[in-house]
C-alpha cells in the first residue's frame, strides 16, 4: 500500500512535470509562429510581379529575382538526378545484398558522421574538390555535387527504414514463386516503400532550399538569365544566397524579407507535401 504522502508527491511531480511540458510546447510553438508571422508581414508587401519575373538591371536599379528562382529550381534538378539513385541504391544494397552486419553498421556510421558536418565544410571541400580538382570552376553543376553529397545520408537512411518496414514475408513468398532476388526488390519490395524514398526525397528539396554556407563557396553570386544547361556551367546565386547578398553586400531588406517569405512558404509546403504523401502511400499499402 502507497503511503499518503508518497501518493501526494506524485501527484504534484506529475502535475509540475505537465506543467514543464505545456510549457515547453508553448514556447516552441511561440517561436516557430513568431518567425512565420514576423517574415510574412515583412515580406509579402515587397513582394511584386516585376520582382519574380524580372532579372536585376544595375543600370536601371531594378531588382529582379527570376535567375535565382531559375537558379533554385535547376540546382534542386540536378542534385535529386544524382543523389536519389545513389541513395536509393546503397540502401538497397545495405538492406538486401550486404553480406555482413559489419559493413552495413560501418556504412551507417559513415552516413550519421556526413550528416552531422556542419555545411561550410562541405563547401570549403566542394570548392577545393569540384572547383578546383576537377576544373568544373565555380559553378551551379559544383554546387549540386557538393549538395548530392550532403543529402546522400538524408534519402539512404530514410530508404533503408522504409527497406526494412517491407514485411519478410512478402520477400519470402515472392522467393517460393520462383521469382529472382533483383525481381523481388523491383516489384515487391519497392513498390512497398515508395512513401519513404519520396519522403526522403522531399526532404532533400527542403534542405537543398535552404542551404546557402556551401553554397557560396561552390556556386557564386550571379544573378544571370541562362537555360539549364547553360546554367549549370556558370555561376550563378540561389534564391537563399540572393537573400544573403541583398541583406548583407547591398543592405536591401527589403527584398530580402521577400525572399525569405517565398522561402517559408516554400519550406511549409514541402514539409506538408512529405507528410500528405507519406500517409497516402502509407493507407494506399494498407488497402
Amino acid at each position: 500500500m502507497i503511503a499518503p504522502h508518497v501518493s501526494a508527491k506524485r501527484k504534484m511531480y506529475g502535475a509540475l512535470m505537465r506543467v514543464l511540458m505545456w510549457l515547453s510546447v508553448t514556447v516552441c510553438a511561440a517561436v516557430v509562429l513568431f518567425m512565420i508571422v514576423y517574415v510574412m508581414v515583412k515580406g509579402i508587401p515587397n513582394i511584386t510581379w516585376e520582382l519574380l519575373s524580372t532579372k536585376p538591371s544595375y543600370l536601371s536599379g531594378r531588382i529582379g529575382i527570376l535567375p535565382d528562382i531559375l537558379n533554385t529550381v535547376y540546382i534542386v534538378i540536378a542534385t535529386l538526378l544524382i543523389v536519389v539513385p545513389l541513395g536509393v541504391g546503397a540502401a538497397i544494397y545495405l538492406t538486401e545484398y550486404a553480406p555482413g552486419k559489419k559493413i552495413v553498421r560501418l556504412i551507417e556510421n559513415a552516413a550519421e558522421t556526413l550528416s552531422g558536418i556542419p555545411s561550410v565544410i562541405y563547401g570549403l571541400v566542394g570548392m577545393l574538390v569540384f572547383c578546383e580538382f576537377l576544373g568544373f570552376k565555380t559553378s551551379l553543376l559544383a554546387g549540386a555535387l557538393t549538395l548530392v553529397i550532403m543529402n546522400l545520408p538524408t534519402v539512404m537512411r530514410t530508404t533503408q527504414e522504409s527497406l526494412k518496414t517491407v514485411p519478410e514475408s512478402l520477400r519470402e513468398g515472392a522467393f517460393g514463386l520462383g521469382a529472382g532476388k533483383w525481381r523481388v526488390i523491383r516489384t515487391v519490395v519497392l513498390p512497398g516503400c515508395v512513401d519513404g524514398v519520396i519522403t526522403g526525397c522531399i526532404l532533400s528539396i527542403g534542405r537543398i532550399l535552404g542551404e546557402s554556407a556551401a553554397l557560396l563557396f561552390t556556386a557564386g553570386f550571379a544573378h544571370a538569365l541562362n537555360n539549364i544547361i547553360d546554367g549549370l556551367a556558370s555561376p550563378g546565386a540561389t534564391l537563399t544566397v540572393a537573400l544573403y547578398f541583398y541583406a548583407k553586400e547591398n543592405g536591401e531588406f527589403g527584398v530580402a524579407f521577400a525572399i525569405a517569405a517565398i522561402l517559408m512558404v516554400l519550406t511549409v509546403l514541402i514539409n506538408l507535401s512529405a507528410t500528405f504523401i507519406g500517409k497516402y502511400f502509407r493507407k494506399r499499402r494498407s488497402i
